[in-house]
């Protein structure tokens, strides 16, 4: 039997629709998912361009705001580890200044002696704490220990500094020091030093000028040092706003290129879909009238 042409028509019409607005929620699916109104070049390839553009620029400053968060903690380390080291060479100083009383008895050197060997075991130690990459805080980049103590007393170092750190294009920053920087002076270091003092204290003779003196310029380069990682941190508080607002200018011209709204494409996929729905179920509806059965 030949369908009439209405008939004919009708189906037409309405598988047309239906895949009209079938396709017209999976591209709205597909944008709301991209979050973006340009899914190909063909849509707009100027747009398409400048938008690849900003997603490059957004995974570089992504990366960079990760760099700059490990840069942040390193220097908060070794600001912490400076300023702990900067107390410790105060009591190494204190007690210089009480050893130097004439009148304190032999045994009471002998104590002082003794707590400046803990005090420079401890600043050792707080010169070899590792940083959050794994590394020596404050030692080259081959791993290692920053600082070793001899036999004699003397401290050893590594040479070199650890990785610096990239921020921006171009930019980067030395998150520490090498801490032959602020324990060693000229031929001395801050283990002669102390191992000086302590020997003299036990001896019972006078501290020697020049140990008093290393200590103190030790004590100087210490502070010195924590300023300029003090300097450090605030060029990365600089770089990770100039980051955040870059990100967010980004932002603000990726929306003018491609002008995607969530709110009104989750709208406008609802809408699509209740005319979609409401347009099968009519077409169902009428195909099940007698006329099309009998046609059939």
């Amino acid at each position: 039997m030949t369908i009439a042409p209405s008939t004919s028509l009708f189906y037409d019409r309405a598988s047309s629709t239906m895949r009209s607005l079938s396709a017209q929620a999976d591209r709205l699916n597909q944008q709301i998912t991209a979050q973006s109104n340009i899914l190909a070049p063909s849509d707009d390839s100027v747009a398409w361009q400048r938008l690849q553009g900003l997603s490059q620029a957004d995974a570089n400053g992504a990366a960079y705001a990760a760099n700059v968060t490990v840069a942040k903690t390193v220097l908060q380390q070794a600001d912490g580890a400076l300023g702990t080291i900067g107390d410790q060479l105060q009591q190494v100083k204190t007690l210089v200044v009480q050893a130097r009383n004439g009148t304190l008895p032999a045994s009471g050197k002998v104590a002082i002696a003794n707590q400046l060997g803990d005090i420079l075991s401890q600043i050792v130690s707080t010169a070899n704490v590792a940083d959050t990459r794994g590394g020596p805080l404050f030692g080259g980049n081959s791993g290692g220990q920053a600082v070793t103590q001899n036999a004699d007393g003397s401290l050893s170092f590594t040479t070199g500094e650890g990785a610096s750190i990239p921020i921006g294009d171009g930019q980067s920053v030395q998150p520490s020091s090498n801490a032959a920087g602020f324990l060693k002076t000229g031929t001395s270091d801050l283990g002669s030093a102390i191992t000086a003092i302590m020997a003299a204290l036990n001896a019972g003779t006078d501290i020697p000028a020049a140990a008093a003196d290393t200590v103190q310029q030790v004590s100087d380069q210490v502070a010195t040092a924590q300023a300029s990682i003090g300097a450090r941190a605030a060029r990365v508080d600089i770089v990770s706003s100039q980051l955040t607002d870059a990100k967010a200018d980004r932002s603000a011209t990726r929306d003018q290129v491609d002008g995607f709204d969530y709110a009104t494409a989750i709208t406008r996929l609802q809408k699509t879909m209740t005319s979609l729905q409401a347009t099968q179920a009519s077409f169902s509806k009428l195909s099940s009238l007698s006329l099309f059965d009998y046609l059939r």
